[in-house]
């Protein structure tokens, strides 16, 4: 791999390099492991959490080597010793991974994923596996949370400025995969085949000797159809304007700023006298889903999100961690003060009522002799198979499947479990014991 600043081989803390150091000099580096990932908690105020990253961690870990640049700054800064560098020049994981799709529902407790390999190339993994499932996984709920307060209404993510490069991309991806329209990220589009949108934003209109010259040239450029940026100067006047230039056939208006709710009224209001009636009016601005769903009697036809999508609205990590539960086939498990685990590979089966409302996450332990749950008409096992021998299984779900997934998935919540206000987790976990 090379040094690239998209590489990620040297995408690990310098603490699993030395546990892989000492575990290689004492023999125990080869030992069949299980660890495992999962969230003791949900973050304050969140009833679900969302799976996100899944397929991004699957073509991190395929792709996850250490070429010579990587080992040349591991051997100047004296990281590893000559044996763990040369272990390192092979490393490919060859080893099982099984987990929760992307756009599948989780609960404190749940066997997010399972890495089955030898302990040392599963434990080299951790920082990149979290490092994405944390992100990702914090976008999705924020993002599901605001597609459900928007009640159907076009959703189009504008966070690129507001994060880091590479996240900038993540987050639209799993925007979309939440439910949301479009991206204004062109590199998402490329990269994921995400529809994009976007429109001028004040800087445009500024340029140009008049708001009437900025709405001819974008006129003039994208046709009637496109959104004009109303709220520049005088809002009011802007809409006249908009409508005088275009026609009532304009695509759209956008609000940036104001209270929105207020102005929203007031140009639905004015397009209607205009004669625009079917002009369209998106809002953006320092929108979160409280304020999305403040605005849901409002005549808004969409919303432009940005920083509060791409930092998690309020939960910028979903506080996943990655545990060794399994050694050579026997369970093993951390006992600290509030940081308890439960030993030894774990699946989970979802309960629902027959009229499809899901109930509990009962979650069971995978080992010769354990009994499973035994599963009703509408029950249903959680974990699929994501890789074996190092490569990822065929069919894996696409995006838009997950897409649906999520969904259907929501659909499925209790109706309490949709609520933005602070309360228990929307189904309970529950721990099988045979």
């Amino acid at each position: 791999m090379s040094s690239s600043p998209g590489s990620t081989a040297l995408l690990t803390d310098q603490y699993e390099l030395t546990m892989l150091a000492s575990a290689l000099q004492d023999g125990t580096a080869h030992r069949q492991c299980a660890f495992e990932v999962f969230t003791r908690r949900l973050p304050d105020g969140r009833r679900y959490g969302v799976m996100g990253g899944t397929g991004r961690v699957l073509d991190a870990i395929e792709n996850f080597r250490f070429g010579e640049p990587e080992l040349d700054q591991l051997a100047a800064a004296d990281v590893v010793d000559e044996a763990t560098l040369e272990w390192l020049r092979d490393y490919q994981f060859q080893g099982q991974v099984d987990g929760y799709p992307e756009g599948e529902l989780y609960f404190p407790g749940s066997p997010l994923l399972t890495v089955r390999g030898t302990f040392a190339e599963a434990v080299v993994l951790e920082t990149l596996v979290l490092s994405i499932l944390n992100h990702d996984s914090a976008i999705a709920a924020a993002a599901a949370r605001m597609v459900s307060a928007a009640n159907g209404r076009r959703m189009i993510e504008m966070g690129s400025r507001r994060t880091h490069e590479e996240s900038a991309v993540a987050a639209a991806r799993i925007a979309y995969l939440a439910g949301f329209t479009a991206t204004s990220n062109l590199e998402a589009g490329r990269r994921y085949g995400i529809p994009t949108a976007g429109t001028a934003a004040h800087a445009f209109t500024l340029l140009h000797d008049s708001e009437r010259a900025a709405f001819e040239s974008q006129i003039a450029s994208l046709g009637t159809g496109t959104t004009l940026l109303v709220d520049t100067y005088d809002i009011t006047r802007g809409i006249e304007l908009a409508v005088e230039i275009a026609g009532t056939e304009l695509g759209a208006i956008r609000i940036d700023s104001g209270d929105v709710g207020v102005l929203a009224r007031q140009a639905r209001e004015q397009l209607d006298r205009l004669g625009a009636t079917g002009t369209r009016i998106v809002v953006s601005g320092d929108l979160d889903e409280y304020a999305i769903a403040a605005l849901r009697a409002e005549p808004v036809d969409g919303y432009g999100v940005g920083t509060a999508l791409v930092t998690g609205s309020g939960a910028p990590t979903a506080e996943m961690v990655y545990k060794l539960v399994e050694v050579d086939g026997r369970p093993v498990a951390k006992r600290s003060s509030h940081k308890e685990s439960r030993g030894g590979c774990k699946a989970a089966v979802r309960r629902h009522k027959h009229t499809g409302t899901a109930v509990e996450e009962v979650i069971f332990q995978i080992a010769p002799g354990a009994a499973e749950p035994v599963l009703g008409p509408d029950d249903r096992f959680v974990q699929i198979p994501l890789m074996r021998n190092g490569k990822r299984v065929d069919d894996l779900p696409t995006l838009a499947d997950d897409r649906q997934r999520l969904r259907h998935a929501l659909v499925t919540l209790p109706w309490e479990g949709l609520k933005l206000s602070h309360g228990e987790p929307a189904i309970p976990t529950v721990f099988h014991t045979s």
